[in-house]
């Protein structure tokens, strides 16, 4: 049979206890001769219980198909089952249909899973019918066995637990299938959202350097020689992160850091790139997880780079990266006055990239203007090892 639910080692782990528990009963039946006739029958219906869950539907017909072809042999033989639990079935039967009626309840649709449980229990019926009877054979005389009325209880009561077993597992599944839905959107909200900080704090500092010194170029046209080589540097600073965010995604280069172990010298890279007048401060007294360094460079480039788009008349940039009592503290100040209209447009995600990255690794982040005039960027980040 071809799987559509399990294969074979996840239904081996998921169904041993059930095989175990339906072998122990098929040898509990074999200690008469008689009962050689029923065993073929018995043993075919038990290994569909173990098998369902690959198709729960066709096993339920085939299970319902070896207890008539069994009745009918055993009817032709005139061997009576010993000793019959519900109707005509024996234990190990009995067991083995209540353990694919929850099956097929559990994972088939429920049209087909109420025409299978339909199915067998007409079988289990008839199969008192056709089969000789026990209790008369054995028992002449002595006991007539449990009435139609005790029959017709107890083989409701055993329907009504496999019944309420495989509901029970039906909704315990697609509450599963709930909560994994949940999950993975979660997780991709949360990747989107990671890449889209990536790109904003990213490429859209390289990009905006890039339509500043072309701004200046064209403003100022002898300029033009000086700027020409910094929009270069920049494009293919960009292009390089751009093919490791590319890579990242491929999953070529998911663990590879964009900060060294020199978080001083990184910091002071990204000050230099940027090609604002900044006065910088590093102060790391302890070391900081190149991790934990990658999320303050993006503070720090994110920082300069609205500084660049939304501030003019902007003399110093004061950057600040400093290490006590195990927190990273990070300061961006500048002295700029806000622009009628920011450098490329904004689309308003800078500070709240940053914001967002601070507080997924437990920080404080603060943004606003300044007593004295200009903008200052603060954010304190727990150093966690």
């Amino acid at each position: 049979m071809d799987s559509t639910h399990l294969g074979w080692r996840p239904l081996l782990r998921r169904q041993w206890p059930l095989a175990c528990a339906l072998l122990f009963l098929l040898g509990g039946e074999l200690l008469d001769e008689a009962r050689w006739w029923q065993l073929p029958g018995s043993a075919v219906v038990c290994a569909l219980a173990v098998l369902a869950p690959r198709r729960p539907f066709d096993a339920a017909l085939t299970a319902a198909t070896a207890v008539a072809a069994s009745s009918v042999v055993l009817r032709v033989v005139d061997v009576a089952p010993v000793v019959p639990l519900v109707s005509g079935l024996v234990i190990s039967e009995t067991a083995a249909v209540m353990a694919v009626v929850a099956v097929v309840v559990r994972q088939a649709p429920l049209v087909r899973a109420a025409v299978a449980v339909v199915v067998l229990v007409v079988v289990a019926g008839v199969s008192q019918a056709v089969r000789p009877d026990y209790w008369s054979r054995y028992w002449p005389g002595t006991y007539d066995g449990p009435g139609p009325w005790q029959q017709a209880l107890g083989g409701a009561v055993l329907l009504a637990l496999s019944v309420g077993t495989g509901l029970y597992f039906r909704a315990r599944d697609r509450e599963r299938a709930t909560a994994v839905r949940a999950e993975v959107a979660a997780a991709q909200h949360a990747e989107r959202m990671a890449l889209a900080r990536e790109l904003h704090d990213v490429i859209a500092h390289y990009v905006t350097g890039m339509v500043v010194h072309a701004q200046a170029a064209q403003a100022v046209p002898a300029a033009a020689g000086e700027a020409l080589p910094v929009i270069v540097r920049s494009g293919n600073e960009a292009l390089a992160e751009m093919r490791r965010l590319v890579g990242t995604l491929r999953g070529a280069e998911a663990d590879a850091p964009t900060a060294s172990s020199d978080l001083a010298d990184d910091v002071r890279g990204v000050v230099e790139r940027s090609g604002q007048p900044v006065r910088l401060h590093v102060d790391l007294s302890a070391p900081v997880p190149p991790s934990l360094g990658r999320s303050v460079l993006r503070l720090v480039q994110e920082s300069l780079t609205n500084a660049r788009k939304h501030a003019e008349g902007v003399s110093s940039v004061d950057v600040s990266v400093s290490v006590s009592d195990g927190v990273v503290h990070v300061v961006v100040a500048d002295d700029g006055r806000q622009r009628a209209a920011p450098v490329g447009g904004s689309g308003g995600y800078g500070l709240v990239g940053m914001r967002e990255r601070v507080e997924l690794l437990g920080g404080e982040f603060h943004a606003g203007t300044r007593a004295g005039g200009g903008w200052e960027v603060r954010a304190a980040l727990p150093v966690v090892r």
